[in-house]
This record gives C-alpha cells, structure tokens and sequence, in this order.
C-alpha cells in the first residue's frame, strides 16, 4: 500500500469500513424461527447428530458444514508485499482470501490469524483444528519455516493442507510453461530454467516444473546473494539446496544467457533488457513481482518482440493470480474427501488451466481487455483469465479424478456427469434453472437467426450454441467483417460449415426478400424504395424475413439498438398471433433466493385487466418450458380489498378473468409483493390463497412498476437477468437488449428453440 495513491488508499479503507466493518459475516443455511426450530438446531435435537458422529466419524460431512470449510491460516509473516506486519494486521488479507472462496467455488472459510511465531507453536496450534475443518490453506508465512511448517502438518494430518504461496503460485506457473512450449515448439525436459528470488513460490514452482519432466541441471536459482551454488554457504537452506550448481558463476547476467525462461518471484527491476538479450529464442518472461515486476511488459517487448510475458499484475495480460487455483483445487478435493493434496492432484490442475487457455476464450474474460492478446490461445493468452466462469467446470473434477486415482479420496464421486451439473451453478448461475430448456432444445435443435451476427457477443454465443448443440445458428453480417472478428476472438468455426450466413450487402435473394417485405408490410407505410433500402441496411428486417419465409425457425435481435425499433420490424413482417391483442414482455431474474418472472417489463404503457389476463396466461405458458409450475401473482399496493384505488380494482378483475379462462393456472390478487413472495405473509393475509409457496410470476399493474421492479431487484440481489422474453408474435422472436452478455443470448437461443419446437408440434397455447 505504500506506493499506492492517497485516493485509492482512501477508497480501500472506506470499502473495508462501510457500510459495516470487513468483508464477511456469518449466515445460517436452516430457519430458526420457532420453538421447533430451536429444538432442532440445538438441545435436544442436536444430541442425534452429534451420537451419529460419534458412532461414524464420516457423518460429519453429511451432518456438518465440515466437508465444505476450510481454515486460511497465517502467522503474518511475510504478507503480501508488506512483509512481516503480524497476524492482526493480515486478517483483512486472510478475509480477502475467505471471499475468493466463497465467490468463485462456494466454500466457506473462516480465516484464522494466530499469534505464533516458531514451528512448533504453528505446528501444534493448526493440528488441533482438524476436527473443525475440511482443509487448511496455508497463507502469508516466511520462508523457510514455511517449508517445514507443511511439511509437518501433511504429516500429522488427515484433511488437505496447501500452502497457498508455494502451490497455487506453483500450479498457475506450470500451466503458463506448458502452453509457453507449445506455442514455441520446446520440450520442458531441454529448456533452460532461471529464477530471481528462492522463496516459498519460487522452489514450489520449479519442485512441480522437476516433477512434471525439467531436469535439475537445467535449473539455475539466484537470490538477493547472486546464484545458489556448490559450497555457497549464506542464506542457504536444505530446500534451496537442491538446485545448487556446481559452476563458477555467480551473478543472473552471467546464469540468464541462453535461458528459455526466466522465473521472477523477487523485486522490482531485476531483470534488465541487456540480460533480455543474452536469451535464447522466443523466450518466456514470468516477471511476478508485485506491484512492480522485475521488469515491466512493455520494456521487455521493447527488447525482445519475440518474448512471451506473464506479470502479477491485473492491468497486463497474462496474470498469475493464485485465485485460478486455490478455490478449484480445494473445491475438487473437499468434494471427494480427500486426505491430501497430493502431486498428481497438482498436476491435474495444471493440466486443467492449460487446456482451458487453449479453448475459446469465454465472453466474461475477454471484456477486460482490449486488443487481439486478450482473445485468444497465444502469446498474450497463456492462461485463463481469472474471471472465466468455465475454471471450475475443468480444475476441479480433474483434481477430484486424480485424488481418487491416486488412492487419497474418502468419498468417490459416483457419477461425474452429476458432479459437474452441480458445479455449474458456481459457474453460471442460469445454469439449474436453464438446464431443463437446454434438454429440450438438443432433441430438436431449429434453425436461430441472429439479426446482429457481427457482433463479438453473438460470435461467441455462436460458439457455445454449436458446442451446447441446441441450434443451427444463422448469422447476418458482412463475411469480411465475421471472419477478421472471428479470428480474433480465436474461434475455429467456419460459416456455411458450422453455421450459415447472409450478407446484407450481397445476397442472391435481395429481390425476393424486397417483394416479400412489401407483401407483408405494404400496408402499414412501407413503400418498394422503403423495403430496397431497409433490406440492405436493417439486419431486423432481414432476420424477421427469414424467419417470416420460413428460412429460419426463430430470431433474435436487439443486441444494437432500441427495443422499440426492433418491435416495430417485428410487428410490420412477423405479426402478432392473431388471438391476442398486443405484445408484451416477460423478463427472468435468477437471484440467491430463487427465479422469478416479471411481467410487462417492456411494451404496455398502462394494460387492462383484460389485457394482464392474458399476459399472465401466456407467461405462464413460457414459465412451463422452464419445468417450472407457474403460480402467478398480480400485484398492487393492495392486500386482497385492503384498499379501494382503480389500480387494485383493475388487479383484482385481471385475477378473476385469469380464473375463469384458465382455472388450471396456480393465481391469485391483488397482492402486495411480500405476500407474493412469502407463504407465512400470505397466510396471514388469506389463508385460503390459490398460490401455493412462493409465486414465481410477478403481474405487475402498469409499465413503470414492472420495468423499475426488474431494474432494482437486479442490481440490488445482483441477480442475473435473462430476456426479454417476448410474448406474442406469430413466429418466435425475441428482442435483447445492449448489455446482454454472450450467455445471455446462449439462454434466449434455447428459450427461442424451444418455443419453436412447441410452435412446430404443438399449436396452441396450453398442452
């Protein structure tokens, strides 16, 4: 913190203090609301579980949250870049720590600071933890003692311990390597390693680099005392030891020349750019020190073009950030129970993070950074990046394979097609809710135009629907301009191979497309000189034709540009279904408490009571296709006749219209929202509700409390949005908005197969 700005030390301390003070607290996952409750969750009920355990100590896992926490412990010895500041002054690390588990693979950790300064005494106090934990991370401890720390505890316990400095570094280091190699043809047996700095990092990096093939003598170590060597004996340990060189060099510069890598877990500016020339070719520079590296990425570029870089720092690609690591390693471990965290473990990970960064890169990593590095497998993308939702999917289960192969699992996974359904819900959180349209889109996949298919979002989303294999995608887009974005974002997929494509500039059925459009919307002010040029230039009119034609099943649009204007090209060419009235919109949120739909988020100003009835009725249709049994509340300032306004008059007549039409519909009103959503309330209010539980379908009375519903709950419960839906149009078609994500149009891509698949095979509304 010391070389940071005043502003941005500031903002971290307000960020720590408010709006209360750290980064965690504590939740119970069980209600404890009554006497039961209680009764249950402590004495006397709690004596069963506890007598369960006692009998088979393996019941914790099921009993406890043991099998899902972990201790992240620290003396505060070697902090951060802080040095040896204590173990109070760590515990805001050690919470940072906490919160990277927690987000990124839902484990639950209490961080631990304890006031101990020998081996012995950290040694003691961390065994005597075992009961409590499922594992135990290592964190922020001086070399060497660190070393013998782990070393002890591995030993004496039966639950994983990982030091986090040595192997996460170790683990994200390898992975960096491996691709390194790939990209410039070397064998990891004949390169030549050097290190600048001998800590903790740096002999757990080149410990796993040995185990996974590179030779000891290609290995040359320096510290703050020049090069580690036969006979040296300052600042010498049994660990440092054994990369010892019988040589009479002493210095990096003299060790560097010839290097095919340079390893950098030391201090800034270590590394010079006449050292960077001495190199051999195509070298790779893991500059790690932070905030400053041993050197900075643009001067070693500047030096050597040829050179790959990897830094510790957040604003340069190719971050080592342990957070790839630690939260996945311990996910797949945990999961099986395993006893340790062993090297064929370690490896796997490596193994795991290397060909993810080989994969196409996921839309959430790639809006980080700007430019052609950050997009694909190559020089400037050897690693994932940290934010890449897909970690989790690939470390973890191979971590959780090796462990069982390895003879260190407690609890085999059975079934690993379920074991990664269940990881999912860490990766993305539509996933549980959307899997059910994902089934149903693969037994029929339909053909999907995408109005804006230059876009990086729909190209992306192009990917992930051939590889989800719920679609033909579709694409309208200049080939030109498709395949330069293609190329960048470091996709192999082909149009006309892998998807089809119209270029609006230039396609044999412009003259038809024309005359099909002045046949559908010659009436409503589209002349033949309006319909020529709004062929060539609107990629909504060209997507609503295909679908209108019969050339495609389904359209998305809306990705560029306002909602309203697409609805307009959707209502000239595709139309409404004739049995109803007008549009509207149904919006998903997915939030830690459940899903919930929100409807008329977009079009009706102001609906009837008529008009909500059928919303609510048709909502209820797509709510079915989620294999979710809609129960839909309509909502109002008013509790069931507690007032007497023209809104709750208009709710109450829309619930009555919705019951006679469609009695087998789960619905009730007019409601207050904490009526809806809670059954207790409801209860108290109306015993005798139609709604079940909680509703899931939210009817709101007017445009304004839907859409400004939608946009706090939101933000507020940063709940994750999918739709619009839009309801209504004679042939599917749905409209996004600018800031859907590529996973966001991957889910309406399945929402718009199935309806079309419903539409092909079953006309009408309700089955």
């Amino acid at each position: 913190m010391g070389q940071s700005s005043d502003e941005l030390r500031n903002a971290a301390l307000s960020y720590h203090r408010l709006p209360r003070p750290g980064k965690l607290e504590i939740q119970a996952t069980k209600p404890l609301g009554n006497q039961r409750d209680l009764a249950l969750a402590y004495t006397p009920g709690v004596a069963a579980a506890c007598e369960a355990i006692a009998a088979d100590p393996s019941q914790a896992a099921s009993l406890t949250v043991r099998s899902n926490l972990v201790a992240v412990v620290t003396n505060g010895t070697a902090v951060l870049g802080l040095g040896n500041i204590g173990p109070l002054a760590s515990k805001p690390v050690m919470e940072g720590k906490a919160v990277l588990f927690k987000k990124f693979a839902g484990i639950d950790v209490f961080d631990i600071e304890i006031n101990a300064h020998t081996v012995s005494h950290v040694v003691e106090t961390v065994a005597a933890l075992e009961p409590t934990f499922g594992g135990i991370n290592l964190e922020d401890i001086k070399s060497p003692e660190c070393f013998e720390i782990e070393e002890q505890l591995k030993a004496r316990m039966k639950i994983p311990v990982f030091h986090d400095d040595q192997h996460g570094t170790a683990i994200i280091v390898c992975a960096a390597i491996r691709n390194a190699l790939v990209l410039n043809g070397k064998k990891l047996e004949d390169i030549k390693i050097v290190t600048a700095g001998a800590g903790a990092a740096a002999l757990a990096c080149l410990n796993l680099l040995v185990s996974m093939g590179a030779k000891r003598e290609n290995i040359w170590v320096c510290d703050i005392d020049g090069l580690v060597y036969e006979g040296r004996n300052t600042l010498m340990d049994k660990w440092k030891a054994i990369y010892a060189q019988k040589t009479d060099k002493r210095t990096l510069a003299e060790v560097i020349v010839g290097a095919d890598v340079f390893l950098g877990l030391s201090g800034p500016k270590v590394l010079t750019t006449d050292m960077l020339k001495t190199m051999a070719d195509g070298p790779l520079i893991m500059a790690l020190a932070n905030p400053t590296p041993e050197i900075m990425p643009d001067e070693a570029r500047a030096a050597r073009p040829d050179a790959m870089i990897c830094t510790g720092r957040s604003d340069f690609p190719n971050q080592v950030n342990n957070v790839l690591c630690f939260p996945f390693i311990f996910r797949g471990a945990l999961d099986v129970g395993a006893t340790a965290i062993n090297e064929a473990m370690k490896r796997a990970a490596v193994d795991a993070l290397a060909q993810l960064a080989r994969d196409p890169p996921s839309d959430v990593v790639t809006r980080g950074f700007d430019g052609a590095e950050s997009t694909g497998f190559g020089p400037g993308s050897l690693i994932p990046g940290a934010f890449d939702p897909r970690i989790i999917l690939r470390v973890a289960p191979a971590v959780a394979k090796a462990a069982m192969e390895s003879g260190v699992a407690t609890r085999p996974i059975a079934d690993f097609d379920a074991y990664a359904e269940q990881l999912d819900r860490f990766a993305f959180r539509s996933g549980f809710i959307m899997k059910p349209l994902f089934g149903k889109a693969r037994k029929q996949p339909m053909r999907v135009i995408y109005a804006e298919g230059e876009d990086e979002r729909v190209l992306r989303a192009t990917q992930a629907v051939l590889e989800e294999g719920i679609a033909r995608p579709i694409l309208v887009g200049r080939p030109s301009v498709v395949a330069t974005r293609l190329k960048r974002a470091g996709f192999s997929i082909k149009p006309g191979e892998d998807f089809d494509l119209i270029n609006p500039e230039d396609d044999p059925r412009y003259r038809s497309y024309v005359q099909s459009y002045v046949d559908v919307a010659g009436r409503h002010g589209i002349t033949p000189d309006a319909a020529r040029t709004l062929v060539r230039t609107n990629s909504t009119v060209i997507a609503a034709l295909a679908v209108q034609r019969g050339e495609a099943d389904a359209m998305l649009c809306g990705v560029d540009g306002r909602y309203l204007s697409h609805l307009r090209r959707i209502r000239e060419i595709i139309g409404i279904r004739p049995e109803l009235t007008d549009y509207s919109a149904l919006a998903l949120l997915i939030t830690n408490k459940g899903s919930y739909f929100i409807a008329d988020t977009q079009i009706r100003p102001n609906p009837t009571a008529e008009e909500l009835a059928e919303i609510a009725a048709l909502a209820a249709v797509h709510v079915q296709r989620f294999g979710i049994k809609p129960r839909v509340a309509f909502l109002s300032h008013s509790d069931f006749g507690s007032y007497d306004s023209d809104s709750a008059r208009k709710m109450r007549r829309a619930t009555e219209l919705l019951a006679r039409s469609h009695p087998e519909i789960e619905a009730d009103g007019e409601m207050q929202g904490d009526t809806a959503l809670s059954e207790v309330t409801r209860k108290l209010v109306l015993p005798h509700s139609r709604v079940e539980g909680s509703a899931n379908i939210m009817i709101m009375p007017n445009l304004d409390a839907a859409n400004i519903t939608f946009q706090v709950i939101k933000v507020l419960s940063n709940a994750l949005p999918v739709g619009p839906i839009l309801i209504g149009p004679a042939k599917p078609a749905h409209i996004l908005t600018p800031s859907v994500t590529a996973r966001g149009i991957l889910n309406m891509t399945a929402v718009a197969v199935v309806e079309a698949q419903e539409r092909m095979n079953q006309p009408t509304l309700f089955a």
